[in-house]
């Protein structure tokens, strides 16, 4: 048998026997109405609308689909949607389990489903980031000839993770994780519709508060969670999944924090403060709790690189660095993989040295300057580069630095009012001390006062 999940006869049997599918599997959209979220790909005359036949144009050109986003979104879903709305079989692998013997496989069976039986066959690859190069383009000859309509799902970009020749050939729909909103849609859906809960149970505020909590965008999550606190309030005769009924049935202690009040702030200041005062346990904890509560990572990520300048700067020169690479990887694949790489900023900005100069360099010349201590740019610093400049003295005795030994040229570069200056103090701390030996030696040589 072929290696999908939606054969005929997997099909058939959901078909007699409904209730035993995951509540996940029976809330799944049967049209593009039914789907929640990617407002932006459903709008009449879209893309994905063409492909389903929809608005003038018929189907649209591309044999392929790539589906870009983070997990949990209805990358599936929207696969098997389009499948449905075409009248076409829908076979699904994954790149994590299959090969190309499998997609070889599929690609022959589409073949005598066209020739045999005229049915076209959608083949929905999940996880195509982890097909080799090799593995792709085992896929280039059925998607140019038309064999199979291919749908691909990745969580990473996929102008890295997937070969140019498959790129070009594809229709790229790029899809937005889900808001609150729209798990709240689809857990209201699934309560009261018969395919779902038949509104067998009721789910107050404060349970669809934190389930929308553990879901994280997630959808799958959010109805397994739902559908087990369900479960387990009707075990106990009792027809609302409370609180205490869903942390029970789902195992996890609610995560005190509203992303949009006073907790949101509190977290993710005790989180700074955290790393600021090296305490690297407590700086993992207050990390947990914000992953825990469904906050954006990217939010995480932008404070982390708030963090490693405001607080270490040229203490740990790396710190930086590896705060703008934690971002630019939660950018790219998003939970839950993404709670690994702000772990490792997290301990690393923690367990770095620290220095604050670059804020308290910053802060001082920003007061000068907001005081009014601007002064004219010296006229042997100005643009010299124009004609009729030498007769204004601009750029005139200036000393070019790489003209004299060391390359530090005795000249003045600040403006009179505020010529002297100091506003960088380096500290002694980690590798900020090799600053703090070398600006006093740059400071005399620009005043002239170098003793060699």
């Amino acid at each position: 048998m072929e290696p999908d999940l939606f054969t005929a006869a997997a099909e058939e049997r959901q078909e007699k026997d409904p209730a035993s599918s995951p509540l996940a599997v029976r809330m799944r959209p049967r049209t593009l109405d039914e789907v929640v979220g990617q407002q932006h790909l459903l709008k009449p005359g879209s893309p994905l609308r063409r492909l389903v036949g929809e608005g003038s144009g018929g189907p649209a050109g591309a044999s392929s689909v790539i589906l870009w986003g983070p997990p949990g979104i209805g990358k599936t879903t929207l696969a098997y949607v389009v499948s449905q709305a075409t009248q076409k079989r829908f076979v699904e692998l994954s790149a994590i389990t299959a090969g190309v013997k499998e997609v070889r496989a599929v690609i022959e069976g589409a073949k005598r489903a066209a020739g045999g039986y005229g049915k076209e066959t959608v083949l929905f690859l999940d996880e195509i980031h982890r097909f080799s190069k090799a593995q792709q383009d085992s896929l280039l000859p059925a998607v140019e000839n038309r064999w199979v309509t291919l749908i691909a799902a990745t969580t990473e970009n996929p102008y890295f993770s997937i070969i140019s020749p498959l790129l070009s050939r594809s229709l790229l729909l790029t899809l937005e994780p889900l808001t609150d909103d729209d798990l709240s849609a689809l857990m209201r859906r699934a309560l009261t519709e018969e395919r779902g809960l038949a509104g067998a149970v009721t789910l107050p505020e404060d349970a669809e508060a934190h389930l929308l909590r553990i879901a994280g965008g997630d959808a799958r999550r959010a109805l397994t969670a739902l559908e087990a606190g369900a479960g387990s309030a009707i075990a106990q005769g009792e027809d609302e999944i409370t609180l205490r009924t869903l942390e029970e049935a789902v195992d996890r202690a609610a995560v005190r924090y509203d992303r949009d009040g006073d907790q949101h702030y509190d977290v993710a200041s005790a989180l700074i403060k955290s790393i600021r005062g090296s305490d690297v346990d407590a700086a993992l904890h207050y990390l947990a709790r914000m992953i825990e509560a469904g906050e954006d990572p990217r939010f995480i990520a932008r404070r982390l690189m708030i963090s490693a300048s405001e607080d270490i700067g040229l203490a740990d020169p790396t710190a930086l660095p590896i705060a703008v690479a934690a971002a630019q990887a939660v950018a790219m694949i998003g939970f839950p993989e993404a709670a690994l790489t702000l772990s490792h900023a997290t301990i690393a900005l923690a367990l770095a040295p620290k220095s604050n100069t670059a804020t308290t360099a910053i802060g001082a010349a920003l007061a000068d300057v907001r005081a009014g201590l601007a002064g004219s740019v010296p006229t042997h610093l100005r643009d010299g580069h124009y004609k009729g400049a030498a007769k204004l003295g601009h750029a005139v005795g200036y000393v070019y630095p790489h003209d004299v030994p060391g390359a530090i040229a005795a000249q003045q570069y600040a403006p009179d009012e505020i010529h002297g200056k100091r506003y960088y103090e380096p500290t002694r701390y980690g590798a900020e001390a090799r600053y703090a030996d070398v600006v006093e030696k740059v400071r005399e040589r620009l005043r002239g006062t170098d003793r060699g």
